[in-house]
């Protein structure tokens, strides 16, 4: 009868904490895998562009007429709608 509250905590613990946060890691590992020339996208410092080209780890992208950066891919934190960077 001891460990019945421990038990509880934990799946608790587990329902509310690590399995969202595990569902948020694989839906952005599949964003990342289906990451392609011309999606439009926002790193994580907020920087917004078109992506140039993919490779393995890094990803370049085009932020203004001729000008690129260098970002690693896992930077990435969102895909936008195709159009949105043409009308900003």
């Amino acid at each position: 009868m001891g460990l019945l509250p421990i038990i509880l905590m934990f799946g608790v613990l587990w329902f509310l904490m690590i399995r969202p946060q595990m569902k948020r890691a694989k839906e952005h590992k599949k964003l990342l895998e289906a990451l392609a020339k011309g999606d439009e996208v926002i790193t994580q410092g907020g920087i917004a562009g078109k992506v140039v080209s993919v490779s393995d780890n890094y990803v370049h992208v085009e932020i203004a007429a001729n000008t690129e950066i260098l970002v690693q891919k896992p930077a990435i934190s969102t895909v936008l709608p195709k159009g949105t960077l043409k009308n900003a």
